[in-house]
C-alpha cells in the first residue's frame, strides 16, 4: 500500500496575546468571510500590507486582461506587460496622461470595468481608513506592577492607573478579575475567572491617579495564596476600564493584564501626587511605576 501522508493537525489560534496562554481550535486566524471585521482588527502595518496587496492584485489582473488582446491599448512601448501594468495603474486611479489609451472595443470595455473597480476600491479603502482613525481610544496608563500590601491592617491587592491625557474623563468604571488554574475534586483541569470585588469600582471624575483596591479576606478568591501558590496556579489579573472622554464625546475602553510575575508582595506604590502651599495638586506621571518596600509588613502579606 502506498504510504499516506500524515494528516496535518490544525494549529491552535492564540486568543489575545500569546502570553495569555489561551487558544482556540476550529477557527481561522484570518476569516475572509468577515472582511470588515478583519480589516478593522488588523494592526496598522498589517492593514497597510493588505491594502497594498489588494491594489497590486487588481492592477496585475487588469494588466493580464489587456495582454490577452494585443493592441487593446494604444502607444504601449513594445506592447510590454510593464506598459499595460502602468496603464492599469493610471486607469484605476482615473488619471490619464494622454499617451496610452484604449484602442479597441475590448480595451474600452476592460478599462471601463477597471474605472468602476477603482472607484469602488477607493471608496472602500477611504471608509476603512476613516473607521480606523475615528475609533475612540483611551490612553490609560497603568503601573507596571500590581502590589499586595497591608492597608488598614488587612492584606490588600492594589493597582494604580491614571488618564494619560489632559482631558477630563467622567463616569469611569473598573472591574478586576483573576484567572486561576484549578483542579476539581475528580482531578479535572480547568481555568476559572473569578471576579475580584473592588472597594471603589466607580469614579465620577477620572482626573488624578486612581488606586484600585481589593481586600484579600476570607471571601476573596485570593484568600490563602502567596507568591508561590499564585505562580503554581498560573494566576493572571485582568483589569477592564471604561469611561467617557469629554474631548471625544464618546465612551472609551481599555484593558490591562498582570501575569503572576508582575504581582509584588510586601511592596507599595510610591507617592506620585504633590501639593503646593496653595493646595494645588500635581500628579507626576513619571512616578506611576515606582514601588517601595511596605514598612508596615515585615513578611510578605498572606491572607
Amino acid at each position: 500500500m502506498p504510504n499516506r501522508k500524515p494528516h496535518r493537525q490544525p494549529k491552535p489560534i492564540a486568543i489575545g496575546r500569546a502570553e495569555f496562554g489561551l487558544s482556540k481550535l476550529g477557527i481561522a486566524r484570518f476569516d475572509l468571510s468577515d472582511p470588515y471585521h478583519l480589516a478593522v482588527s488588523l494592526s496598522w502595518p498589517g492593514f497597510a500590507v493588505a491594502m497594498l496587496a489588494c491594489w497590486l492584485a487588481i492592477n496585475l489582473l487588469f494588466a493580464f486582461l489587456y495582454v490577452l488582446s494585443p493592441g487593446a491599448v494604444a502607444n504601449v512601448p513594445g506592447q510590454s506587460f510593464a506598459g499595460v501594468f502602468f496603464f492599469s495603474v493610471e486607469t484605476l486611479a482615473t488619471v490619464g496622461y494622454g499617451v496610452m489609451s484604449p484602442d479597441t472595443l475590448y480595451g474600452h470595455i476592460v478599462s471601463a470595468v477597471e474605472i468602476v473597480t477603482g472607484m469602488a476600491f477607493t471608496a472602500i479603502f477611504t471608509g476603512l481608513l476613516f473607521v480606523r482613525f475615528s475609533r475612540p481610544k483611551a490612553k490609560i496608563i497603568a503601573a507596571g506592577h500590581a502590589v499586595v500590601t497591608r492597608h488598614n491592617g488587612r492584606p490588600t491587592l492594589m493597582l494604580r492607573i491614571i488618564n494619560g491625557r489632559v482631558t477630563i474623563m467622567s463616569g469611569a468604571t473598573a472591574r478586576l478579575f483573576v484567572l486561576l488554574v484549578e483542579h476539581s475534586a475528580e482531578g479535572a483541569f480547568f481555568r476559572r475567572i473569578h471576579d475580584l470585588e473592588l472597594q471603589q469600582s466607580y469614579l465620577p471624575l477620572f482626573v488624578m491617579p486612581w488606586t484600585l483596591m481589593h481586600v484579600i479576606d476570607e471571601a476573596s478568591p485570593l484568600h490563602g495564596h502567596d507568591a508561590e501558590t499564585l505562580a503554581a496556579a498560573d494566576a493572571r489579573l485582568f483589569l477592564t476600564i471604561d469611561a467617557r472622554d469629554h474631548a471625544l464625546s464618546a465612551q472609551v475602553y481599555d484593558m490591562k493584564d498582570y501575569p503572576v510575575g508582575r504581582i509584588r508582595f510586601g511592596m507599595r506604590f510610591s507617592d506620585m501626587v504633590t501639593q503646593d502651599e496653595g493646595g494645588k495638586a500635581t500628579a507626576d506621571l513619571t512616578r506611576i511605576h515606582l514601588l517601595e518596600p511596605d514598612g508596615g509588613a515585615e513578611a510578605a502579606p498572606r491572607s
